[in-house]
């Protein structure tokens, strides 16, 4: 099973639970991410990460700032940039 199937099944699996169709097999926490950090490692602009995600720069640079924070899925997908750069280019390329 490739990323973007585990991506695509957790998102259904989190509209299951979200519609009361299915309970959490299991409960994850991620550290939440220093997405300056992330992201000056990857070399990339807000503008670019914004795009790659499929959020705002707005966003972007509210994570950036800790006035909001990642939640959800962000989170698990900035976990993953974090430990393995390379999904980003993974995700950059689709």
């Amino acid at each position: 099973m490739s990323f973007f199937d585990d991506l695509k099944d957790s998102l259904q699996e989190a509209v299951d639970i979200k519609n009361g169709k299915q309970v959490p097999v299991r409960v994850s926490h991620y550290e939440i991410a220093d997405v300056k950090a992330i992201r000056e490692k990857l070399n990339v602009s807000q503008c670019e990460m914004a795009q790659v995600l499929g959020t705002s720069v707005d966003t972007i640079k509210s994570w950036e700032t800790k006035r909001r924070n990642p939640t959800g899925l962000a989170a698990k997908v900035l976990a993953t940039i974090n430990d393995n750069p390379d999904v980003f280019n993974q995700l950059s390329a689709h």
